[in-house]
C-alpha cells in the first residue's frame, strides 16, 4: 500500500489540534500523518490514546517525529542521556497511539569520523531498544532519518549500517536530504537497491523539494524546503520507481504547503494507475 500525508497538522485545518487534523485529512482523502514532537513532547499518554483511537476509526496510518534536540554522538554523557529520554518519551506516545515509527535525527559528527559516529549511534540505539523492551514496547521502530547536511550523521550508508546491527531500527529515507547532501543528485532506484539487504516490509519516507548550498564536488547542505512544483528533486520519477517495484511505502510531506503537496503526490500516483 501507499500512505500519504503531512508532517504535522494540515495547513488547511482551522482547529490546530492533532485530532482535528486527522479528521481533516480523512475528509480530503489522505491516509497518513506524522505527529510532530519537534520541540518537546507535550502530549500526554491519555491524549495519545485518544489520537490513536481516532486514527484507527478513520484508517489513517500514524508515525511520530521526536524532538530535534537529539545528539547520540555527543562526547557529553548528559547530552546523550537527555537525547535518549526525548526519544523514549516520543516512543511511549507512539506506542499509545498505535504509531509504528518514531523518527529522529541521530546527531552530529563533531570530532568523530564516520566510523566512530556510527559506533556511538549503534551503542545508543542498542540501549534504547533494551529500555523499550523493558517497558514492553515492541510495536514501535526507531526510525533513523537520513540527513541533509555534511556535519550531520546520517548518510544512507551510515543509517543502513546501524539498522543492520540493531534489530528494531529502521531507516527513514528523507529524499530531499539525500538530494541536498549530494548537491542535487539522486538515483531513486539505487536507493531502493541499497535498502534490499534490510528486507523491509514497509519503507517510511519524507518528501519535499529543497534548496541547498553546494560546498564541494557532489557535496551540499540543505537550506530550506520548497513546494513540489520546484522539481528539486522531481517527484514523478520516484512515483514511477515505487509503482514499478510495488513498494509498500509511507511518504510524509514536509513541503511548506504540507497536505496540498500530499494531494499532488496522490494525483501523480492515480495518474500512474494506483487506486487508493
Amino acid at each position: 500500500m501507499i500512505f500519504l500525508g503531512p508532517a504535522g497538522i494540515p495547513v488547511g485545518c482551522e482547529e490546530r489540534s492533532t485530532i482535528a487534523g486527522l479528521r481533516y485529512l480523512a475528509k480530503i482523502g489522505l491516509n497518513a500523518m506524522e505527529v510532530q514532537f519537534v520541540r518537546r513532547v507535550t502530549m500526554s499518554n491519555r491524549a495519545a490514546e485518544e489520537v490513536g483511537g481516532v486514527a484507527r476509526e478513520l484508517d489513517i496510518k500514524l508515525s511520530v517525529h521526536c524532538p530535534y534536540f537529539v545528539n547520540l554522538c555527543s562526547p557529553e554523557r548528559e547530552k546523550v542521556e537527555a537525547s535518549k529520554k526525548r526519544i523514549l518519551d516520543s516512543v511511549e506516545r507512539a506506542c499509545r497511539m498505535g504509531a509504528d515509527v518514531a523518527t529522529f535525527h541521530p546527531g552530529f559528527y563533531g570530532k568523530l569520523n564516520s566510523e566512530e559516529a556510527t559506533e556511538s549511534v549503534i551503542k545508543a540505539c542498542e540501549d534504547l531498544i533494551g529500555r523499550m523492551e523493558s517497558r514492553e514496547i515492541r510495536t514501535v521502530k526507531l526510525g533513523l532519518e537520513t540527513m541533509g547536511k555534511q556535519g550531520s550523521f546520517g548518510t544512507l550508508r551510515e543509517i543502513i549500517e546501524v539498522c543492520k546491527k540493531v534489530k528494531g531500527c529502521v531507516p527513514v529515507i528523507d529524499w530531499a536530504h539525500l538530494y541536498a547532501r549530494s548537491a542535487g543528485r539522486i538515483d531513486y532506484g539505487k536507493v531502493f537497491e541499497e535498502l534490499k539487504p534490510l528486507r523491509l516490509k514497509h519503507v517510511h519516507t519524507h518528501f519535499t523539494c529543497v534548496e541547498f548550498s553546494k560546498v564541494g564536488e557532489g557535496r551540499g547542505n540543505e537550506r530550506y524546503h520548497l513546494e513540489l512544483s520546484s522539481e528539486k528533486p522531481p517527484f514523478d520519477p520516484l512515483a514511477k520507481e515505487i509503482m514499478r517495484r510495488r513498494v509498500d511505502i509511507t511518504i510524509i510531506s514536509e513541503s511548506p504547503i504540507l497536505e496540498k503537496d500530499s494531494l499532488r503526490m496522490k494525483e501523480t500516483f492515480e495518474r500512474l494507475g494506483y487506486r487508493f
